[in-house]
């Protein structure tokens, strides 16, 4: 399967931005400059994609974040200098395209500094036509997949919770993600129409 990847034609000359707004938040794994909050508009962050590998296996999927269409998702931006280009992108492939269920891209997002600038950052967004694409799933289709997952990068239920953590730390909240987090928890039980409003609306 050929990996959807962004041409260096399209890469941003000079430093390149690059958006996360799952793990990425809290483990970049690569070198940057500066990390800047950040807003993307016309895509919103959901637990839509089945982990074969990282969080889950292919018997046991596990379920991990996307960017999917529609509402705006808040998270950050990280500026990566120009000499570091080349080795971050080919880092962000392997690491974000095992099974090429992203399609890496450009969008403008909204840097929430002083400036309040926009600028052209890389971004990995769900391929909605990918057998792992899970689509909206219920909090308790999500609970379930959260709990049974584990993969190479450790268990699903420890993905979403440090998720969390970071976004809270980032000053805000995602009121699908929280009211998981809360169920993983213990202390929470899912609401009967999951919708994705709470998860837009950042």
């Amino acid at each position: 399967m050929p990996a959807k990847i962004v041409h260096e034609a399209e890469l941003s000359k000079g430093d390149l931005w690059v958006f996360g707004y799952g793990s990425l938040m809290w483990r970049p794994g690569f070198d940057f400059i500066e990390q800047v909050p950040a807003r993307l508009i016309g895509e919103h962050r959901a637990l839509c994609v089945y982990s074969f590998d990282h969080r889950g296996t292919p018997e046991k999927p596990g379920l991990v974040l996307g960017l999917d269409r529609g509402g705006a998702c808040r998270g950050v931006a990280f500026r990566v200098a120009a000499g570091q280009r080349g080795d971050v992108v080919e880092y962000l492939r392997s690491r974000e395209q095992t099974t090429h269920v992203y399609r890496e891209v450009m969008r403008s997002v909204w840097l929430e500094n002083e400036a309040r600038e926009r600028v052209s950052a890389l971004a990995y967004v769900v391929d909605r036509g990918h057998v792992q694409y899970a689509g909206r799933l219920s909090l308790a289709e999500q609970l379930r997949f959260v709990q049974q997952g584990h993969g190479r990068s450790g268990n699903n239920r420890d993905y979403v919770l440090a998720t969390v953590k970071s976004i809270e730390a980032q000053g805000f909240r995602d009121a699908q993600l929280h009211q998981l987090a809360a169920m993983l928890h213990g202390d929470a039980h899912p609401s009967p129409s999951p919708g994705v409003a709470g998860s837009t609306r950042l």
